[in-house]
């Protein structure tokens, strides 16, 4: 009697308090297969590191924190579930467990938008990084503004669903939006005027991260470092950042020396008048050698030609253009053009001219005290000084 009166109460308890069990193996079950969907995906990342193509990459290493959660978010409903509505929160279970499968919609659909948001980002990174390990140019500008526009597509989509799925009129929504975005229009003028500005940048990509750039209408030069929605950020050259509106790329004229084809290189030059006769041969020396050097691009305008009388020098200038446009490598290249001009120069026997004045005086000069040239200057010493 004693046992099979203990067996009845063991089969009562377990009628009641059963859902324990059943909650405790779905959590479990849960838990088991998170931790199986995490090794998996991390050893398709890994495998996919081993291949040349971007777009797997990018799609499993996005997958792997939203491919657990969705685990978590339908196991966890699922328990929720499974326990009965009588035993729970004071016979409110019943009302509370009618929202699970809302909570569980809007779960799926976080898991979904997260996926989405990271496999943009990564896809970004990892094809910017291809192309630069390929030697290949990329444009940053470009795709960042791309990647940008997906994602917020992504997150407003996913809004509007989740917005839909917990039963609240989207439709409405939209009007009363429009409405309110008129409102709002008005009262950021200058917040709008910027986002306009960073699209027409998108758009016509006057310049780019990693370019030179300056303004005449302003004190803008630098490299650009970030094209955002609302503003540029621009390094200067002594490392400071400046912020400029995007709105301000709409008003004023910007100049892009990045984008330059060739760098200039000109310089007028002055030999003494005593070489008037060598000047021909000096001339045609210097435009040979410039024509035969591998730095100058000899595709573009070459002159050597003599220029003017100068107040005290023969003046001839030099204009050439270089094949590279790195600052630092340009004026390399001319200060040895300059160096190999003042060789030929000397080469001739003139020399490079400097500031020089003769004055002439009718009737010459006499100083007090001080004889003519050419007198003794004192008594019997018959010298001349």
């Amino acid at each position: 009697m004693e046992v099979s009166g203990f067996l009845s109460s063991v089969s009562e308890w377990l009628g009641e308090y059963g859902w324990v069990a059943q909650v405790f193996a779905v959590v479990l079950m849960t838990l088991i297969i998170g931790s199986i969907v995490r090794r998996f995906v991390r050893h398709l990342v890994a495998r996919t590191k081993a291949t040349r193509v971007v777009l797997d990459d990018a799609l499993f290493e996005a997958l792997d924190g939203p491919a657990r959660g969705l685990v978590w978010v339908v196991g966890l409903t699922f328990a929720a579930e499974v326990a009965p509505a009588a035993d729970l929160a004071g016979g409110q279970a019943e009302y509370l467990i009618g929202y699970v499968p809302g909570l569980r919609n809007l779960g799926i659909i976080g898991m979904l938008t997260w996926f989405l948001l990271r496999f943009v980002k990564g896809y970004e990174d990892h094809y910017i990084e291809y192309q630069q390990a390929k030697g290949e140019p990329a444009d940053v500008t470009l795709v960042h503004a791309a990647g940008k526009l997906v994602r917020a597509s992504v997150a407003i989509t996913a809004t509007l669903v989740g917005l839909q799925t917990i039963g609240i009129d989207t439709t409405g929504l939209l009007a009363f939006g429009g409405v309110g975005g008129l409102a709002v229009g008005l009262a950021a003028q200058d917040l709008l005027s910027n986002v306009f500005g960073g699209v027409t940048i998108y758009l016509d990509r006057p310049f780019s991260v990693g370019d030179w750039v300056r303004s005449p209408d302003q004190e803008i030069e630098g490299t650009v470092e970030h094209i955002g929605w609302r503003r540029t950020v621009i390094r200067t050259f002594d490392k400071r950042p400046l912020y400029v509106p995007n709105s301000a790329f709409t008003k004023i004229s910007v100049e892009n020396p990045s984008r330059m084809s060739n760098r200039r290189i000109y310089e007028t030059i002055g030999v003494r008048y005593d070489d008037v006769h060598r000047l021909p041969q000096i001339l045609a020396d210097v435009r040979a050698s410039l024509q035969h050097s591998p730095h100058i691009d000899t595709s573009q305008i070459l002159m050597v030609n003599f220029n003017q009388f100068g107040a005290s020098s023969l003046d001839f200038f030099v204009y050439c253009f270089t094949r590279t446009t790195v600052w630092a490598e340009y004026h390399r290249i001319k200060e040895d053009v300059l160096l190999h001009i003042s060789g030929i120069i000397e080469g001739h026997g003139a020399e490079v001219a400097f500031p020089t004045r003769t004055l002439h005086v009718a009737g010459g000069v006499e100083l007090a005290g001080v004889p003519p040239f050419g007198e003794p200057s004192g008594p019997g010493d018959g010298k001349v000084r």
